[in-house]
Formats: C-alpha cells, structure tokens, sequence
C-alpha cells in the first residue's frame, strides 16, 4: 500500500507560479507511472502531465510549454512546476501512481488562479 499526499496548491494570480509536491509514504522506484490529474468543478478529472519509471513524460495540449512533471526517487516525492498559470488551470489537482494492477490516489490539492 502506498500513501500519497499533495502539498503546494494555493491562490495565484495569472502568469504566476505553483510548484506541487506529492510524497509517498514508501519508495517510488518501482511504480510503473506517476501523474498529475486535475478535476474542476462540473468537468471531469483529466491528466495533466504523467512520468513512467524511465523518465519518459507526457502533458495534455494545454499545459505544454508551462508545465513540468518530475519525480526524485531518492525523496519519494513527485513534483509538478506549473508557470505561467491561466485561470482555467483552477482545479483540484490529484497525484496519481500505478504499480502493475494497483492504483493509488492523493486526496487532493487546490489551485485557484486568479484573473
């Protein structure tokens, strides 16, 4: 069992920064893929950005170029740097991990960006 929990979120302003941090409670180098998902409210839960274990990452259209997803395996933590944030990123923003058929969700972190 692996317990994830977020920290980072918070009220910005737009073009300004957020850096989110998600810490498992146990080593993180054997879980096949990691991500960001992001739920608004009345839309459904969408992913953000995903890391698998050789690095490898993948963003949806509209974070591209502002968004970077990265894990330390040393720390247990996974990190996600958003720039340049946009009032449409307001969501609750949820660490997700997968380890063969185990899946593992945070509890989930606000980010509200201002106009």
């Amino acid at each position: 069992q692996v317990q994830l929990v977020e920290s980072g979120g918070g009220l910005v302003q737009a073009g300004g920064s957020l850096r989110l941090s998600c810490a498992a409670s146990s080593s993180i180098f054997n879980l096949n893929f990691m991500g960001w998902y992001r739920q608004a409210p009345g839309q459904q839960r969408e992913l953000v950005a995903g890391i698998a274990s050789g690095g490898s990452t993948n963003y949806v259209d509209s974070v591209k170029g502002r968004f970077t997803i990265s894990r330390d395996n040393a720390k247990n933590t996974m990190y996600l740097q958003m720039n340049s944030l946009k009032p449409e990123d307001t969501a609750v923003y949820y660490c997700y991990a997968s380890m063969y058929d185990k899946r593992y969700w945070g509890q989930g972190t606000q980010v509200t960006v201002s106009s």
